[in-house]
């Protein structure tokens, strides 16, 4: 994996432009992916959090991270339905408004682009895979449309996926496979699982709660 670096004082200044402070425990919850990122082996956490407890947004710092400065890879954030991927991308082209690196929403008939407190547009899709693969686009957001064969990326640092239990293995392992090095994993859930199951949907993974 991906060695992603981090300072402290960067992570700090991330959650100092944001609308509202993060609660002890998003916090807790983003600095064990941070700390797991930085690591050289793949991260493998489940972020577990009801709906509306803002794993979404400890997912997009994390992104941030993985996109700025030396890191320079870019995220993959993958939900089952086109609904809450669009809600994915509002969210993070609305609180993270300066960060010029890219952010991409890809559908099956959409594609949409964002470049830093410049207007967010439609764009056209070839385009749009053109520059996934160029690695002018960071953080890409979409459902399925992510794993079809046309859509590669330059380098994939961290994968996050949304709900995954609503998606086969075989998606999941292709979204993996599409670099030659392997990327943090980190998936999303607001539906408790039992230890038991989740072993069995998720294979050998840490948790963290929001």
């Amino acid at each position: 994996a991906h060695h992603i670096q981090y300072e402290v004082e960067d992570i700090e200044n991330i959650l100092s432009t944001l609308p509202y402070e993060l609660t002890t425990s998003q916090k807790k919850s983003l600095w064990e992916i941070l700390q797991d990122i930085s690591r050289p082996h793949p991260m493998n956490r489940l972020l577990q959090g009801d709906v509306g407890s803002g794993k979404t947004i400890v997912a997009g710092i994390a992104a941030i991270t993985a996109a700025r400065g030396p890191n320079n890879l870019q995220a993959a954030f993958m939900a089952p339905t086109e609904i809450l991927a669009r809600q994915h991308y509002q969210t993070l082209t609305k609180i993270f408004q300066d960060f010029p690196g890219g952010i991409a929403l890809l559908l099956a008939k959409e594609a949409r682009a964002f470049y830093g407190n410049r207007l967010e547009a439609p764009v056209k899709k070839a385009q749009l895979v053109k520059d996934i693969a160029g690695g002018k686009i960071k953080i890409v957001i979409g459902t399925h449309a992510l794993i079809q064969k046309t859509v590669s990326f330059s380098r994939l640092g961290l994968v996050i996926v949304d709900e995954q239990h609503r998606f086969g293995v075989q998606q999941r392992a292709s979204l993996i496979r599409s670099g030659f090095i392997s990327p943090h994993y980190l998936s999303m859930s607001a539906t408790p699982i039992p230890r038991t199951l989740m072993l069995s949907v998720f294979g050998d993974l840490d948790l963290s709660l929001i």
